[in-house]
């Protein structure tokens, strides 16, 4: 036991992104099995099942208790729903941060579970899609389409959705929603006030000065958040994020396409038309409610900061949506990601049954997906259904499902899921600048610096 807790310290500290190399993978998974088999099989009780090989891991002993699952207060609601609906499942529910912000608690616990060889959870919600970058050579994901999840179940993703979640073939995790930026504005006040909605980024900025004269104190966007790169210099195509190899990243952010969107950020801050908080930020709802004529941002923003009494609380009928502009010129259209986070099953879980059950409804079943989720599902048939809902609502000023469905499949791919956090990076190096008055282009290069070491620390070659 003692040397396989040494491999998978190893392993863990390797941290290989999101590529498909056979060798890490089956490495991880010969040290996942063998974890399985000589740590959680002895701290599970009774069984009904003496595990082994099966579904493409070495499993656990099953045995009969209580499914741990962990969510944040978000995915609460959907760990609630899969209990009302299945009061006989033995659920213990178990509220973290989601790894919100890059904190990386779940692979801290994990790391801390590997060594005592007891404790991890059955199922876990994350809301970051680069957990396999550890999850997998830690020996803690589950592999889901070699059994445990039919093909005819998975096939039902929308197209790329769970590129995050597959290595090597094998999908080790399910994703909960697509998080594609659209351009979020205020029907109502474009039409009171004559403005068209921007189809160009240049078009967004004349509009953005052009409302800090005529309507001081609205807004047509935020930079205040974690967030804010996958918003605007992920749209733009800044090359910030290039995951090009095991542990090999690109990183050129003083590159054109990184500076014009830094220099457009910068001229509406310092018009006043671009907020500097962050939108669950209660200053922001304070001072800006009302006040939003444009917000760029995720397929989510509808749910949680729009349409929610602790957010914006915008009246119905006033808010709709549009592509997020493009610059001139551009080959083809682009756009950013903002979380649609990720559920990963344990290797490690004596509950295998009822933990692919529950996996399997929270991502897939309308009673949560379509009826309950604040954001535009990943599984196709519940996002059909999740946009009737929306409809049915009549909420929106205008009709938001041909904007969504077509930004679904423009997402960059030109920035990856490596280990390191672009949103704890941008936290520590960005937001104290903008917070002091600095400019987003000055920062660039510290930017371009502390995504560069924090690469390196998780053992990324980097290149510009």
């Amino acid at each position: 036991m003692a040397l396989v807790i040494r491999a998978v310290r190893a392993l863990s500290q390797l941290r290989p992104s999101r590529t498909r190399l056979a060798a890490a993978v089956g490495v991880a998974a010969l040290v996942a099995g063998t974890v399985a088999a000589c740590g959680n099989g002895s701290s599970s009780g009774g069984g009904h099942s003496s595990g082994g090989m099966k579904d493409g891991f070495t499993q656990a002993p099953q045995s009969s208790g209580p499914l741990t699952v962990w969510v944040d207060s978000t995915r609460m609601p959907a760990a609630q729903a899969y209990q009302k609906a299945h009061p006989d499942v033995k659920l213990h529910i178990v509220s973290y941060d989601g790894d919100a912000n890059g904190s990386n608690s779940l692979q801290t616990k994990v790391d801390l579970y590997n060594r005592t060889g007891t404790g991890w959870p059955d199922v876990v919600w994350s809301t970051q899609n680069n957990e396999l970058s550890w999850a997998v050579s830690a020996g803690f994901a589950a592999p889901l389409n070699e059994g445990l999840i039919p093909n005819s179940t998975l096939s039902n993703f929308a197209t790329g959705a769970l590129d995050p979640c597959t290595v090597n073939g094998k999908v080790y995790c399910l994703r909960n929603d697509l998080a594609m930026v659209v351009l979020w504005y205020n029907a109502t006040l474009m039409k009171q006030w004559g403005y068209q909605v921007p189809t160009t980024w240049p078009q967004y900025q004349q509009l953005g000065e052009e409302v800090a004269r005529q309507h001081p104190g609205y807004i047509v966007g935020n930079a205040g958040d974690t967030f804010t790169p996958e918003i605007y210099m992920w749209a733009s195509q800044c090359q910030a994020n290039g995951i090009t190899g095991l542990r090999a990243v690109s990183v050129n952010v003083t590159s054109p396409d990184c500076t014009r969107m830094a220099s457009l950020l910068d001229t509406l801050i310092k018009a006043g038309s671009m907020s500097r908080l962050g939108v669950f930020n209660t200053a922001f709802t304070k001072s800006e409610k009302g006040k939003v004529l444009m917000l760029p941002g995720p397929a989510w923003f509808g749910g949680a900061v729009f349409n929610t009494p602790s957010g914006l609380n915008t009246p119905k009928g006033q808010i709709a949506i549009a592509p997020i502009p493009q610059w001139p010129g551009s080959a083809s259209p682009s756009t950013g990601n903002v979380g649609g986070g990720t559920w990963l099953l344990s290797a490690h879980s004596a509950h295998l049954r009822e933990a692919v059950d529950f996996l399997t409804w929270v991502t897939t079943d309308n009673g949560y997906q379509a009826d309950l989720a604040p954001g535009y599902p990943a599984y196709a048939p519940a996002a059909t259904a999740w946009l009737a809902n929306q409809a049915k609502s009549g909420y929106y000023a205008s009709d938001i499902s041909a904007v969504l469905q077509q930004a679904a499949g423009q997402v960059w791919s030109g920035w990856g899921y490596g280990q390191f956090s672009q949103e704890a990076i941008w936290a520590a190096t960005v937001d104290p600048g903008l917070t002091a008055g600095k400019s987003i282009v000055s920062m660039l290069p510290a930017w371009q610096s502390a995504i560069a070491q924090h690469a390196q620390a998780d053992g990324y070659q980097v290149s510009q």
